[in-house]
This record gives structure tokens, sequence and C-alpha cells, in this order.
């Protein structure tokens, strides 16, 4: 099963995506900054990253 790493501020779109992706039989796992899908994708090494390009925090 290849694995999703979906990475947003909100949510509501980290679950509609999480649910869209899961109906057709991926893993998904989730993360609310880039800080935390750095750490997250070091340990989980998700085969591809869907990241929003518009968040709060301290990373471009």
């Amino acid at each position: 099963m290849k694995k999703i790493l979906v990475v947003d501020d909100q949510l509501e779109v980290r679950e509609l995506v999480g649910v869209t992706l899961r109906s057709d039989d991926y893993q998904v796992i989730q993360a609310e900054s880039g800080e935390k899908a750095v750490e997250v994708a070091r340990a989980e090494k998700p085969d591809l990253i869907l990241m929003d390009i518009m968040m709060p925090g301290e990373m471009d």
C-alpha cells in the first residue's frame, strides 16, 4: 500500500483529502505544519507528499 503524507494547517482539508485517498486504498498520514511534516517524513518515508504552500510558521 502506498503511503501519502498530507500537510495542511487546516484540519478540515487534511481530513477531506485523507478520506478521499483512503477510499482509493492509500495509507494516509498527516501533519499540520512544515516543521511537523519534516519530522513525519523522516520517520515514515512516504511515497508522496501533498502540501499546502501557504501555511503559518517559520519554514518557507
